[in-house]
């Protein structure tokens, strides 16, 4: 699962902060911090002008309109364990834009294909126009 990212992140422009995790958690839920904050300035950021414009394109809830991307991890018990997804998560999401798409190019059916739809008209065509002439007792 270890793929070289494109961009890998510099920890230094990610910001993690250590919250208390939400739900259940036994006795240690409210004593221990082990739910992690991760807040990643995009527009700060040292990545290539064309990645940035394609995060903000996301149409993703986690980026702010400041242009701060915010993840929580808590699915781990050790807040380290939920540092290193929560970092993991930031690299699929860059890793998701890192690739331009590609353009689509328009191309043309070919005369078979344009034939062969015609030709499946026709048949349909034929098909629905012996229906309803006699043969029913209800009309």
């Amino acid at each position: 699962m270890a793929t070289e990212s494109k961009y890998p992140i510099d920890e230094r422009e990610v910001d993690i902060s250590a919250i208390r995790a939400q739900g259940a958690g036994g006795q240690n839920v409210n004593k221990v911090s082990s739910a992690i904050h991760l807040r990643f300035d995009i527009t700060a950021s040292s990545l290539p002008d064309d990645v940035k414009e394609r995060l903000f394109a996301l149409n993703d809830s986690r980026i702010t309109e400041a242009g701060v991307l915010v993840l929580k991890a808590q699915q781990h018990r050790t807040q380290e364990m939920n540092r290193s997804d929560a970092l993991a998560r930031l690299q699929e999401v860059i890793d998701s834009v890192a690739t331009p798409p590609k353009n689509r190019r328009a191309t043309k059916p070919t005369y078979a294909s344009k034939q062969r739809r015609l030709q499946g008209k026709s048949l349909r065509s034929g098909i629905k126009a012996g229906r309803g002439k006699g043969g029913h007792a209800d009309e």
